[in-house]
């Protein structure tokens, strides 16, 4: 199991219509990629980052969590929305 997190900050003012959009349209986009499993949407609440989203989901192996960042959907997710509206982010992933 590969559970895969993402923690960013948006461009998008905290609370705005942009800022509910995106994550909208990741948890739809994202999800729709076979393989993905467990996502969820947490907002980051300490003061110690200002790192302000987590995306986070579970993959099955590691053949899963290839084929996820291969497929159009991801790829297409991350050239037109992710580079663009996301400022700054760590990626994390780990296994079981």
């Amino acid at each position: 199991m590969i559970q895969h997190t993402v923690v960013f900050r948006l461009v998008h003012p905290a609370g705005s219509a942009e800022e509910r959009e995106f994550l909208a349209t990741g948890h739809a986009v994202l999800t729709s990629i076979p393989g993905v499993a467990d996502f969820t949407i947490r907002r980051q609440v300490s003061a110690k980052s200002d790192l302000a989203h987590q995306f986070s989901m579970v993959f099955a192996d590691q053949h899963a969590y290839d084929a996820y960042n291969v497929h159009p959907a991801h790829i297409a997710f991350v050239s037109e929305r992710w580079v663009p509206e996301v400022a700054d982010f760590q990626e994390y992933d780990f296994v079981e």
